[in-house]
């Protein structure tokens, strides 16, 4: 099964179409701006019937994009061609452009029996050609982006007002370390790319005089196993960095991260004293079994900057 590529006039439409959206981002007389989190969906048939309908009443909020951070299949489901190409098409169609992360199901754990046992690597390079081919986002409105310069597609980012979103290949299943004591090969490649462009982001929002700074994985990195000096092996330089990172960052960071399907909106970074870094926010999106959605408002005339709405799927009170 080969996917249909949008035709030549289709293609010029979106892109024009996001780059006055951008142009609308960068407004100088905005005060707010809206955007939606989701994650760790489809993962069952009836999540895979209910999230166009949950995409098109995000989009009715008008939001300026919409952000999926990774596993958009089950743990248990197979990684073949023909789901990757309709979650490519499901997410094509949203009317909002569309920017997803990779997550450990969609290539890292792919290589299980009950997966298909795939080449995890072969994988990864199938979702870079369908997902992350150009510098446009998802969607029927595309927004531009920047990538990341070399083998890595998936790290992007962009503005939205005064803020940076910057996004990592950063997979549950302690970054794809593995099981012994060494690292896979895999990791050892990959991560420096991963911190150099979290170094390289957090360098431009500082550049920039930026107010704020939102980091898009799919990992939860296990924010209070650092704390108490017990970070895991695929996580512990990461950590590292942001925490340093966001001690030098005079605004405000959020990370946002699904993988452990616990909605939730809280501080757990800690500074090296081991006081609560409130210049810090974590938002882990829905995750099934209880499908929803997160709304992230930006608002600069708030100290925090940042306020975020959780909305459970489906919507109770429409």
């Amino acid at each position: 099964m080969s996917v249909r590529r949008p035709s030549r006039s289709s293609r010029v439409a979106r892109l024009l179409g996001g780059l006055l959206l951008a142009a609308a981002l960068q407004g100088a007389t905005a005060e707010t701006w809206r955007f939606a989190l989701i994650g760790d969906t489809p993962y069952s048939d009836n999540e895979r019937a209910e999230l166009p309908k949950m995409l098109s009443a995000i989009a009715d909020r008008h939001v300026a994009f919409i952000a999926h951070v990774g596993d958009f299949k089950s743990g248990s489901s197979r990684c073949d061609d023909a789901l990757f190409e309709d979650r490519y098409k499901l997410f094509q169609n949203s009317r909002v452009p569309f920017i997803l992360m990779p997550g450990d199901n969609e290539w890292s754990d792919c290589d299980r029996l009950s997966n298909g046992a795939y080449d995890p690597l072969e994988r990864l390079a199938k979702l870079r050609r369908l997902f992350w081919e150009d510098a446009f986002s998802l969607g029927k409105t595309q927004l531009p982006l920047e990538r990341q310069a070399g083998n890595y597609p998936e790290h992007a980012r962009f503005r939205l007002g005064p803020v940076l979103f910057v996004t990592l290949n950063l997979p549950g299943g302690n970054n794809n370390w593995g099981l012994t004591g060494e690292p896979r090969p895999e990791f050892v490649a990959r991560n420096p790319v991963v911190l150099a462009w979290l170094r390289d982001s957090f360098e431009m929002a500082r550049r920039e005089k930026l107010a704020g700074i939102v980091l898009l994985f799919q990992a939860n990195p296990g924010f209070t196993h650092f704390a108490q000096g017990l970070a895991h092996r695929g996580y512990r330089e990461f950590l590292t960095i942001l925490q340093e990172e966001t001690e030098r960052f005079p605004g405000q960071v959020v990370a946002v991260h699904g993988d452990t399907h616990i909605s939730r909106i809280d501080q757990p970074l800690r500074d090296h004293h081991g006081r609560t870094n409130f210049r810090f926010t974590r938002v882990e999106t829905h995750g099934y079994p209880l499908m929803g959605w997160t709304l992230g408002i930006i608002d600069t005339e708030r100290p925090t900057l940042f306020r975020f709405e959780t909305y459970p799927w489906p919507d109770r009170n429409p």
